[in-house]
């Protein structure tokens, strides 16, 4: 079954990470636009966790949208002010037509 596209309403950007060198040989870390899509965000499960004395939720939430090659689980998604750490990409038909991206949310 296809995406439908009434289904794609929220526009979410994958941002890839990219290391540079500063003067000093000290990784400097960036993020830069990989690809705008529209998609939909769909939360599924949520814990509190406890590290350090503090506390700290986690949210898993799944973001389906059309595929896209060259999606990889070292990129991140970015909705609105939310940022979302990327745990695998399924190609949900095996045919290469939708992507689903299962995500963990980082919430202090």
């Amino acid at each position: 079954m296809a995406v439908r596209a009434g289904n794609l309403r929220h526009r979410v950007t994958i941002q890839r990470k990219s290391v540079s060198l500063d003067g000093y040989g000290a990784e400097n870390a960036s993020w830069a636009e990989f690809a705008r899509v529209w998609a939909s965000v769909e939360g599924l499960a949520g814990r509190e966790l406890w590290a350090a004395q503090a506390a700290q939720g986690e949210q898993t939430t799944r973001v389906r949208a059309r595929w896209l090659p060259g999606v990889k689980v070292e990129d991140r998604v970015v909705f609105g002010s939310r940022t979302f750490d990327i745990l695998a990409v399924v190609d949900a038909t095996g045919r290469g037509r939708e992507m689903e991206l299962m995500c963990r949310e980082l919430v202090e």
